[in-house]
């Protein structure tokens, strides 16, 4: 979608950008950057961080799935 200036919004830039991504570079690209992500996090952040998080994620899966 473009504006009316012709120039591209953010979200199709972006999903252009992903795009062209996702043909240069495989699964193993996309593994190592993972990783040095999650380095990175587990660097800046401590237990309550992983605690809280774990905790909103179970609290989201419960509300979409039956209790029982």
């Amino acid at each position: 979608m473009t504006n009316n200036n012709g120039k591209m919004n953010r979200e199709e830039a972006g999903r252009k950008g992903g795009e062209a991504t996702a043909e240069k570079h495989d699964k193993e690209f996309y593994q190592e950057i993972g990783q040095k992500g999650g380095e990175a996090t587990s660097e800046k952040h401590d237990k309550e961080f992983y605690q809280e998080i774990g905790q909103k994620g179970g609290e989201a899966t419960s509300e979409k799935h039956d209790k029982e």
